[in-house]
């Protein structure tokens, strides 16, 4: 049984996938949801699922306290899943090809800092894009440049709005990510 922590700074919809898809599984469970938003719905999800949950602060990422918590938990796999805060380097050190994230872009177009959620889906529509998808790579030390595990796209019309492209990225992401993470196991 391999044990998944998942990083999350907001709402949680692919944490909550992530959750059902291995809720009966004998392949995997979620150890811990974290957040460094105190008030992230993504807590509120773990809740909900009775998955132990914590907040924690940028200085408890860079110091190593949420490290030591992830190591006391005996975690295989750290998961992503809009997580906004850069991961330090003695987390990847620790964590080599175990930290993935999930990018709501095909990977190069539209990465690096300050490209997520609606930023993303504002730039595709801006540059009439005819698709777009999801990544799903290793982390590494810069933002959205580690090894690519998966990429999915999706076609896009000249209606399609920012929104619209939002939802048919997050269609995708909740289909494919809990898939990914179960072959990567």
């Amino acid at each position: 049984m391999k044990n998944i922590a998942i990083l999350a700074s907001g709402n949680g919809s692919n944490a909550e996938e992530i959750i059902r898809h291995f809720k009966e599984s004998d392949k995997a469970r979620i150890v811990l949801i974290a957040s460094n938003k105190k008030d992230a719905y993504v807590l509120e999800r773990a809740k909900i699922h009775n998955i132990p949950h914590v907040h924690f602060t940028k200085n408890d990422l860079e110091e190593g306290r949420l490290k030591e918590k992830l190591h006391a938990l005996d975690t295989d796999l750290i998961v992503l899943a809009g997580f906004l805060l850069k991961v330090p380097e003695h987390l990847i050190s620790a964590y080599p090809n175990r930290i993935i994230n999930i990018h709501p872009a095909l990977l190069p177009k539209y990465g690096g800092k300050g490209m997520y959620g609606s930023f993303v889906h504002q730039a595709v529509k801006a540059n009439k894009e005819l698709e777009t998808g999801i990544t799903i790579h290793y982390v590494n030390q810069h933002y959205d440049e580690g090894e690519v595990i998966f990429q999915k796209s999706v076609a896009l019309t000249a209606d399609d709005t920012p929104e619209s492209i939002a939802d048919k990225v997050h269609a995708l992401e909740h289909k494919c990510f809990p898939k990914v993470i179960e072959s990567l196991l």
